[in-house]
């Protein structure tokens, strides 16, 4: 992985990333991470990379390692959801922005500056700056998106023991063909996220039909 910054420049800089746009059921999911130069170091070992460039497997070992280096104090990690009301109610769009605001804010400290991955930046409290393609980029954006990513996809299998036949353990509430078999068998939950149109579209023709 390749820092855009030094190891010196690492403090007090959070890298911020999301997790979920694009599904039909769940939370948005957004972190901010803020590293120490032992934990740059640390994960880079660890093989912490951009969260869609690691398999499942590596994502949860990477995950773990990010664990271990917050709870020794090495790093500052927040995790906050945007639910399907807020989706529903604010857009996809605006519900994300929300949430990376939250993460943020949610840091133990609040951080000098902020680089968010992608093109747009949430409001905050501190100096920010989008960078596309950040979670390729930047230690510490990588590192949002795999805490992101990983408790995002935790959150769908618990929802799916309580709601089995979508497969979300497997496809973590995307628009997958056993995700759409199970909404023509069993209906839409209240985890759908009913201003999508596959979900828009299917309770239409359920209240077409009636």
């Amino acid at each position: 992985m390749r820092s855009l910054f030094d190891d010196h420049d690492l403090v007090d800089v959070a890298g911020v990333d999301e997790a979920g746009r694009g599904p039909w059921a769940g939370p948005v999911m957004a972190a901010a991470a803020i590293l120490t130069p032992s934990s740059a170091e640390v994960l880079r070992v660890a093989g912490v990379d951009d969260s869609k460039a690691l398999t499942r497997k590596a994502r949860e070992r990477c995950f773990e390692v990010i664990l271990d280096q917050q709870a020794q104090g090495n790093l500052w990690l927040a995790i906050e959801p945007a639910d399907v009301e807020e989706i529903d109610t604010h857009n996809i769009l605006q519900a994300t922005m929300r949430a990376m605001g939250r993460a943020v804010a949610s840091l133990p400290k609040t951080p000098a500056r902020a680089l968010i991955d992608g093109n747009r930046i949430p409001v905050l409290d501190c100096p920010a700056e989008a960078i596309v393609g950040g979670d390729a980029k930047i230690l510490s954006i990588a590192t949002a998106s795999i805490a992101a990513k990983v408790s995002r996809d935790r959150l769908m299998a618990e929802l799916a023991e309580a709601h089995p036949g979508y497969g979300w353990e497997r496809n973590a509430g995307y628009g997958t063909a056993e995700h759409r078999r199970g909404l023509e068998s069993l209906g839409v939950t209240e985890h759908h996220r009913r201003s999508f149109a596959p979900i828009h579209k299917l309770l239409d023709a359920a209240t077409t039909c009636r």
